[in-house]
């Protein structure tokens, strides 16, 4: 036993280059192989992180094709289907399930692709449910049907099945109704480019970018007025309410919250230009297509590239900047062109 510990003593000492009568020349060698070894890996993690964690460019809207200008719906469903693959191809492809180096400690692609997910899944929702129907009494397409709910499976499920698996048969779906859109095979796939269906998706469009508004703004924290059932004088609710709400963004969420806006208006920028080739007629007849620009321009600006190595959290007029407030500034304005859009639309 005694040889034995011996052994085990001489071993740990040789790594680290040392016995107790002094240096182990034959030892020192492969401590210095180990730790070069360990130092490379560290900076080939770190060059990883870096690449994996630059936000994908804006895509390129394809409205044509063949070199003539497509079907109806064409634009819109080809660019859900392009930013569905930027969601699990850019560098690095999802990170959101990783459960290895150096996704599984990346935090600020996961939130924009969150971002990104949620956007994907409201337009989805709303192609199957509104845009490829008549009326609520028409039938639905089989493609979207399957579709829409594989897009809101686990976000974060590695295994059994893996989220890229899920998110995969989903575009793969897309694509097969977007060839029956223009092919016109069987079943007939339609794309109903009407005032009301826009507006679905238009209202659905204002939740979020109200919902995210807020949480951005919150980063400093106030005590706001409660006004929930501001509006109407029979309104209730399950319990009772303060006449004040302190709000605040916990500090370790609000790099998460600044980055699922940054994915999310990154999706929305590609969504409503494809929307704008799409329902052209209907943004001319109702001269709405200048409101619709007007949100894309706001949008746009808050993909200004970051300058900062981390989100900075400074007082509202303090020394520091806060970009939550800055971020909080362009989608509360292209919130506001939102609502001023669906009034457009819902007049005759």
């Amino acid at each position: 036993m005694n040889s034995f510990l011996q052994r085990v003593s001489d071993a740990f000492s040789g790594m680290f280059g040392s016995r107790a009568g002094g240096s182990d020349p034959d030892r020192g060698p492969w401590t210095r192989v180990l730790l070069g070894l360990l130092a490379v890996f560290l900076l080939l993690q770190l060059a990883l992180a870096w690449y994996w964690s630059r936000e994908p460019a804006p895509l390129w809207v394809n409205w044509q094709h063949q070199g003539q200008p497509a079907a109806t719906g064409y634009a819109t469903t080809d660019t859900l289907i392009a930013v569905a693959n930027t969601l699990l191809h850019k560098p690095g492809g999802y990170l959101s399930n990783d459960i290895g180096p150096p996704g599984v400690v990346l935090d600020n692609i996961p939130n924009w692709e969150f971002g990104v997910l949620v956007q994907i899944r409201d337009l989805s929702r709303v192609l199957r449910n509104d845009y490829s129907r008549s009326q609520t009494q028409s039938l639905e397409d089989p493609d979207l049907a399957e579709s829409e709910p594989a897009f809101n499976f686990d976000s974060e499920s590695w295994i059994l099945p893996a989220t890229e698996r899920k998110y995969g048969q989903a575009i793969k779906d897309l694509e097969a109704y977007h060839e029956r859109l223009l092919s016109g095979g069987q079943p007939e796939a339609h794309f109903y480019a009407r005032a009301d269906n826009l507006r679905e998706w238009l209202a659905v469009v204002e939740k979020r970018l109200g919902d995210l508004s807020q949480r951005l703004s919150s980063s400093v924290g106030q005590r706001r007025v409660n006004t929930d059932l501001a509006g109407d004088p029979s309104a209730d609710t399950s319990g009772p309410q303060p006449d004040d709400v302190k709000v605040k963004t916990p500090w370790l969420q609000i790099d998460d919250v600044f980055y699922e806006a940054r994915g999310g208006a990154w999706a929305l920028v590609q969504f409503l230009r494809a929307a704008e080739y799409d329902f052209q007629n209907v943004l001319e007849d109702k001269n709405a297509r200048v409101s619709l620009r007007q949100i894309i321009r706001e949008l746009e600006a808050s993909q200004a590239p970051m300058r900062s190595p981390m989100v900075l959290n400074g007082k509202g007029f303090g020394m520091f900047p806060n970009h939550s407030l800055v971020m909080a500034s362009y989608l509360s304005r292209a919130n506001s062109a939102v609502i001023n859009l669906r009034e457009l639309l819902d007049q005759g």
